[in-house]
């Protein structure tokens, strides 16, 4: 995949309190894929929030560039929960679609997030959980130790002791093993007892915004970044 641009090309404001951007920004592209830094607040596919005024990526990629109405949900890879921010992968084409769904089935595009725990957690591990919906319809992943291949989720964890979120919090950077499953990485970390400062539907405390950043994705070899926002616990937070 050749002919690329790093750097954000449609600007995008930030939040005067926060710091958090408050539109999508370009931070990857070449002629056959973008990698967006998705903002917190965003869902990822147009639908759940239509009827409330809340925006969504794939809105927002089909007002961009008319060609997206030709591509499944404006050529989305994958999706990123609303409360998540960072990295989205979008093709720009059916072809690397099809391509950029495979290799994310087999693992071959890596995802990495960085995560605001409450409590604290060792100082590297993983886990193999299996995650099914508790009834249909329900908003919360049942976490399971046992259970079908179909279902399984895998992540590994780094504590990342350069980062200071706060008083009684860790950051850790988390490896996505695989395609993942729903709410893999908050559900998980919520079983292990140390869930996500924000993310209030598994037991973490009240915050302005769930503390889950996908921070980078490699693709063929190159990485991309998304700046880490406010609240992680990065110098520029200081």
């Amino acid at each position: 995949m050749n002919g690329s641009h790093d750097g954000s090309v449609d600007g995008g404001d930030t939040d005067p309190v926060h710091g958090d951007p408050v539109a999508p920004r370009i931070i990857f592209e070449n002629d056959e894929l973008m990698v967006l830094d998705k903002p917190s607040g965003w869902h990822t596919v147009s639908g759940k929030g239509d009827a409330r005024g809340e925006p969504s990526i794939e809105a927002w990629l089909r007002k961009r560039d008319p060609e997206a109405e030709h591509l499944p949900e404006a050529g989305l890879i994958h999706r990123l929960d609303r409360g998540t921010s960072g990295c989205l992968i979008v093709a720009r084409t059916l072809d690397a679609s099809e391509v950029l769904q495979e290799e994310l089935r087999d693992g071959r595009i890596q995802k990495r997030y960085l995560a605001v725990i409450q409590g604290r957690i060792g100082r590297k591990g993983d886990f193999v959980l299996h995650f099914t919906s508790r009834y249909r319809g329900s908003r919360k992943m049942r976490v399971t130790s046992e259970g079908d291949h179909t279902v399984r989720g895998r992540c590994r964890w780094w504590r990342r002791d350069d980062l200071h979120p706060g008083p009684g919090r860790q950051t850790v950077e988390v490896d996505l093993m695989g395609a993942g499953r729903r709410h893999q990485v908050r559900a998980g970390l919520a079983f292990l007892g140390t869930p996500l400062v924000g993310d209030t539907l598994y037991g973490g405390p009240d915050a302005p915004r769930i503390m889950l950043h996908a921070w980078a994705v490699i693709i063929e070899g190159r990485r991309i970044e998304a700046p880490i926002p406010p609240g992680f616990g990065a110098e520029a937070d200081d």
